[in-house]
């Protein structure tokens, strides 16, 4: 790990503030739109990839400041923002289909401490991450948000490079960066779009099969 210096581990901070504004802004935005298991599910899930986030940027920082090597930090990424994305998205499919899907919550966070691999994780991951991207996109079509809907187009592209970046990652400084300035995109264009729908009015506004919020 000897492109970690301070400076980039400090970086590493702003992806994750970045997300979580954007899922607060959908919290307050979606609150009237969801039964409550599908709010539940953001909930959690914002939280779960926050926490995924916060405890990697502070391995890095832990690291390059050269206080210890706390792998546990690191190891928790996946583990914690896999099914934190996945269930992102199961409340945005909540939303759409009117589904109550609390029980999933609990089936996927139980599936934390289960597997020791990253792989079932990095598919959650992928699979949650896209599906939101999605779901999202679709939002900002029937909101006649065009700007937004590209906005989440580029993050979903910026997250794949992302995906290329992991696979080809050989640990230098000036892939930590590029990774940093990919991930900052990828993330800064998702609290974009999310502003833009709050800014439409997304709160006040009502899907067209009905009349009232469902709560």
């Amino acid at each position: 790990m000897n492109g970690i210096t301070v400076p980039m581990a400090i970086v590493d901070f702003i992806p994750v503030v970045l997300f979580f504004a954007a899922a607060v802004l959908l919290q307050r935005d979606l609150y009237n739109k969801m039964v409550k298991g599908a709010y539940a599910l953001l909930a959690t899930g914002s939280v779960m990839v926050l926490i995924g986030g916060l405890f990697k940027a502070g391995w890095k920082i832990l690291y390059a400041l050269a206080v210890c090597d706390y792998p546990l930090l690191e190891n928790s990424f996946f583990p914690m923002q896999g099914p934190g994305f996945l269930l992102v998205f199961l409340s945005l499919v909540g939303m759409f289909t009117r589904w109550n899907r609390g029980r999933t919550a609990v089936m996927s966070v139980a599936a934390v401490p289960v597997y020791t691999s990253s792989i079932p994780f990095v598919i959650m991951k992928t699979v949650g991450c896209a599906g939101a991207q999605w779901s999202l996109f679709a939002l900002s079509l029937k909101m006649r948000q065009r700007l937004a809907a590209v906005m989440y187009v580029v993050s979903f592209w910026f997250m794949l490079g992302m995906g290329y970046l992991s696979a080809t990652f050989d640990d230098s400084s000036s892939m930590h960066w590029m990774a940093q300035c990919v991930n900052i995109v990828s993330q800064g264009t998702f609290l974009w779009g999310t502003v833009l729908l709050h800014r439409a009015g997304l709160a006040d506004w009502q899907f067209e099969d009905r009349k009232s919020a469902v709560r």
